[in-house]
């Protein structure tokens, strides 16, 4: 089990959220060390976290910023990221925030339609501007993840669908206030088959060498991010193989010299350097089970509910060498707020701490008040 501060846990508040950021500062040295050998860049993924000191050392170590949303990217100029390392994405940017990155001539906004194409034509127009873009491309592979996270199929409602491809291709060397700079893909989420990069890798092939047919070598290449985290052995496991995840795509993709390589990495960066820490409010005899209530619930840590996922739990400060089985339950009105069932964990009681590992990734960032609840704070290793 990683070296928790349990001394120093125990005259905290809880529920809160940890951050260990030595872990995070090794992961995002091996995921640099292994994207920089070929001239890759990766874009931080906002969405997964933006707890500002992981930004702060994020932006520290040279990446970029992925955003899909206007306050994201207000979040990563604030935090230092340079907007020609700030990439816009989203199936449905307002006119503000359309707005928002052409004034701040951010590097590009990744288009996932021909109606958006005509909308950021007509405002850049309006401002005198003229706005890069990448076309988000429906590649059709399986990333064979979670429905709820895979979004590379045709059946989602992401990208533009390759039937489309012509017409929207017409459609931006009509438009005189928008600049093509490349393409752009993304095919789910908690990927963690690799030889579904290998097919995504064909994918990007075929579409490339479609606008180098038609005369156009695109400078920027966007292959989105997915790469999964081992939600079951956080210790055996604390940092992605970035060595293989990039190899794949140097070994299988074929650039020209000219063309330059992203990624929008999240929860392969930050996944794993934080836990949700709670306390056991009271431990409920059952017939079947045993239940361990804790004080922190889906409003700290949806996933549980929304996607069924997986999350490992230790118990901190139990003594006992003797193991019963738990269903680790939170406090909130809903029967689906629930973090693991049938848990087989030392003997545990009253006052307890626990932690729910691996949620550096859509923890914090997804946190809600339903109950009326606090949103609760975050601790960092010293």
């Amino acid at each position: 089990m990683s070296n928790f501060p349990i001394e120093r846990f125990k005259g905290l508040k809880t529920p809160f959220y940890y951050y260990n950021m030595a872990l995070l500062e090794r992961t995002l040295n091996e995921a640099v060390k292994h994207s920089s050998k070929y001239g890759f860049e990766i874009h931080y993924a906002l969405k997964a976290n933006v707890n500002t000191p992981i930004l702060e050392m994020i932006k520290e170590k040279g990446l970029g910023a992925d955003c899909v949303s206007g306050n994201e990217v207000k979040k990563a100029l604030k935090i230092g990221f340079t907007p020609d390392h700030i990439a816009f994405a989203g199936v449905g940017k307002s006119d503000e925030e359309i707005f928002l990155g052409l004034e701040h001539d951010i590097f590009s906004f990744n288009c996932e339609s021909g109606e958006e194409i005509k909308v950021i034509n007509e405002l850049a127009q309006q401002k005198g501007k003229k706005a890069r873009v990448a076309l988000r491309i429906n590649p059709n592979v399986n990333a064979n993840t979670h429905k709820y996270i895979t979004t590379g199929l045709e059946e989602n409602k992401f990208g533009i669908n390759p039937w489309e491809l012509e017409d929207v291709f017409e459609l931006v060397k009509s438009c005189e206030n928008i600049e093509l700079i490349g393409i752009h893909f993304h095919i789910g989420s908690q990927i963690t088959d690799l030889g579904v990069f290998k097919n995504l890798c064909s994918r990007v092939n075929h579409f490339n060498k479609w606008f180098m047919d038609r005369g156009m070598i695109l400078p920027h290449i966007n292959v989105g991010g997915g790469l999964g985290v081992d939600y079951h052995h956080p210790d055996d496991n604390p940092i992605c193989d970035f060595e293989t995840y990039f190899g794949i795509f140097n070994e299988f993709l074929e650039l020209r010299p000219s063309q330059k390589l992203h990624f929008e990495l999240g929860r392969a960066l930050v996944g794993q350097c934080g836990s949700l820490i709670s306390k056991v409010l009271y431990v409920k005899k059952g017939i079947n089970t045993n239940f361990a209530i804790l004080d922190a619930g889906m409003t700290e840590l949806i996933r549980p509910a929304l996607y069924q996922s997986y999350h490992r739990i230790d118990n901190l400060t139990s003594n006992s060498n003797d193991k019963l089985r738990y269903d680790v339950v939170g406090p909130i009105c809903e029967s689906s707020d629930c973090f693991g069932k049938a848990l087989l964990l030392p003997e545990t009681e009253r006052g307890d701490l626990m932690a729910i590992r691996t949620t550096g990734a859509y923890g914090e960032v997804m946190a809600s008040q339903y109950n009326l609840r606090d949103i609760v704070q975050a601790e960092y290793s010293e």
